[in-house]
């Protein structure tokens, strides 16, 4: 297995950071006494972003700033000039004293923004960001504020604490943004037992994300498998890793419906063949052109993509799990590497929930069957056992029919506690154990064709997000999102509950974070208004994160529980009543549109 390698496997260059150092502009002593300071408050912006902050795909962030601060319409045009010309995606305007909103301000349509005002009284920053944000607002252009809680003296360099947790906030979210913008989602096949999900909304696509879609039947791997257009050695070297590190699981087939040994061993190899012309349709692979296959070589340039699997392949063909469960992890016979994004049963807004999870937190993402809600009544009926700690109001089983990236396994750590990392955070020996927390069990009877579904349980402790994107007539998109943890159960317990449903398919116990109000009243309640029948599991409470991003994309959040402190949204919307917040984000949402109208 290789090193980890930080590659930009997409078509475009990565977005940057733009830093905006805004100032008086007024000579014969004004401007002059402020040049130093507002520039070292940019620097100092810049370099705490570069420092926290890496792309999904392992290479750093670039922040650019500015050539000199913008005192007006003239050096904010100038800026403009620079940023287009370094591909900057997000900008963040800085300023320690009093300025010129209109005419220093960064009015792009579409490019995340915010205004980062200092808490001093000599020239305070506070009033040029509400200045600022009014004529933003006033615009139809949404910024985010930053102002720090306390009171700094003029030319303090500090980045506080809650300013670093802001910056890093609308940061993350506004790359997102940048990143999401001009790049594929790939369908490859269609709806999958009508599952609304699957169905492709193209509106919503390129209107709030930026994202082209394309399309390609299932039968284009029944092509490339046909005529070997794909990498004969790397297909080689892939069966041969298959074999010695994902073993084999249950069979829980009945006798007649048992697979023989030579039938099992080509279900092998047609998986990882899928696995390899999978990636091959996403993203192109060099190679094919040397073989003579420039048209394939290229990809589909797609940042995401879904398999439609059931029923139309999985009645005659293997299953894509095999295919779906590796290139989701960060891992596979080429070493470690980032984590695709690939959709079960091609759930387009499943597959873009993941999208967002990935690129908020670098890190792969589960997929997830909202399955199940055992209250504690019902566990303690089925099992006799007595549920505690924070499975104690109950539990949600998550369960994906068939596959879920391996990182899921939790067998990853950090300070000796489960987490799931930025691929290149991870270890070999991390790697080894998440394969060995990980059985491949023959296919269940209903996937007439065969293959292989994954078998895990993930280890209890970690905090995690569990998150939605469904379309509603007459709405749109909308968000929901779920903060909690991981938990487990003895063992004779889980099985005597997984056995209910399917014993051969991964297992994430889901114990959500309660407010003992609304939505978060009980853990019923959280299952009940659940709006899909999949979900995302992203590890940490990121919920934040992707409220923030939701509001730069113009989705409204139907349901969360995140803590007040934590929800960070552009200055507008508490214009909209924010005194009753859910509907604040209704109205501004709909106010301004979805970001590309």
């Amino acid at each position: 297995m290789t090193n980890a390698k930080a590659v930009n496997r997409l078509q475009g260059n990565l977005p940057k950071i733009g830093i905006r150092p805004i100032i008086d502009g007024r000579r014969g002593g004004i401007r002059e006494s402020l040049e130093e300071v507002t520039m070292e408050m940019a620097r100092t912006a810049a370099a705490f972003l570069s420092e926290n902050l890496k792309h999904s795909c392992g290479l750093p962030v670039e922040v650019v700033i500015a050539d000199t601060c913008i005192g007006g319409v003239a050096e904010a045009a100038r800026a403009e000039q620079k940023f287009e010309s370094e591909g900057v995606g997000v900008t963040i305007s800085v300023t320690p004293s009093w300025c010129y909103p209109t005419e220093t301000m960064d009015t792009h349509p579409t490019r995340p923004k915010a205004i980062w005002g200092f808490n001093g009284t000599e020239r305070p920053g506070a009033v040029y960001l509400a200045a600022a944000l009014s004529a933003h607002n006033q615009k139809g252009l949404p910024a985010f504020s930053i102002y720090g809680r306390d009171v700094q003296d003029i030319g303090d360099a500090t980045i506080t604490p809650d300013v670093q947790e802001k910056l890093l906030q609308f940061a993350r979210a506004g790359l997102a943004v940048a990143t999401m913008r001009g790049k594929s989602y790939l369908s490859m096949g269609s709806v999958s037992m009508g599952i609304a999900g699957c169905i492709v909304d193209e509106s919503f696509f390129q209107k709030y994300l930026g994202i082209r879609n394309e399309y390609v039947d299932m039968t284009e791997f029944v092509r490339r498998m046909g005529l070997g257009i794909y990498d004969r050695e790397e297909y080689e070297r892939a069966l041969a890793w298959t074999k010695a590190n994902c073993k084999e699981g249950k069979d829980v087939r009945p006798d007649h419906l048992k697979r023989s040994a030579e039938q099992q061993e080509k279900d092998w190899e047609t998986v990882v063949k899928m696995a390899l012309i999978g990636r091959d349709l996403m993203i192109g692979n060099p190679k094919l052109d040397e073989m003579g296959f420039g048209e394939e070589a290229l990809g589909h340039n797609a940042i995401a993509a879904g398999f439609q699997g059931q029923r139309a392949w999985t009645d005659y063909y293997p299953t894509g799990d095999f295919m779906e469960a590796i290139l989701s992890s960060s891992f596979d016979w080429n070493g470690i590497r980032e984590p695709f994004m690939l959709a079960t049963e091609n759930d387009t807004l499943n597959g873009i929930t993941m999208l967002f999870g990935h690129l908020l937190t670098n890190a792969a993402q589960v997929f997830a069957d909202v399955r199940t809600y055992w209250s504690p009544d019902a566990v303690k009926r089925v099992t006799g056992h007595e549920l505690t700690g924070r499975a104690a109001n109950g539990i949600i089983h998550l369960i994906n029919s068939g596959p879920a990236a391996l990182d899921g396994t939790g067998q990853q750590t950090r300070d000796g506690k489960p987490v799931m990392k930025p691929f290149w955070e991870i270890t070999e020996d991390e790697v080894n154990k998440c394969l060995d927390a990980t059985e491949w069990c023959p296919a269940v009877d209903f996937f007439r064709g065969g293959g292989f579904s994954t078998d895990f349980t993930t280890r209890a402790g970690m905090p995690v997000t569990m998150a939605r994107i469904n379309l509603i007539a007459g709405l749109g998109p909308v968000l929901q999102l779920a903060e909690g943890y991981t938990v487990e159960l003895p063992d004779d317990v889980h099985d005597a509950l997984d056995k209910r449903s399917n014993e051969t398919w991964p297992t994430t116990w889901f114990a959500p974070n309660l407010t003992g109000e609304g939505m978060f009243k009980d853990v019923y309640t959280v299952m009940n208004k659940w709006g899909s029948n999949h979900g995302v599991v992203s590890y940490g409470h990121i919920g934040g994160d992707l409220i923030t991003l939701a509001s730069m994309l113009r989705i409204p959040v139907s349901m969360h529980n995140v803590p007040d402190e934590r929800v960070f949204r552009p200055s507008a919307w508490a214009a909209f009543g924010e005194m009753e917040p859910v509907g604040a984000d209704y109205r501004a949402c709909q106010n301004f549109g979805p970001l590309y109208k």
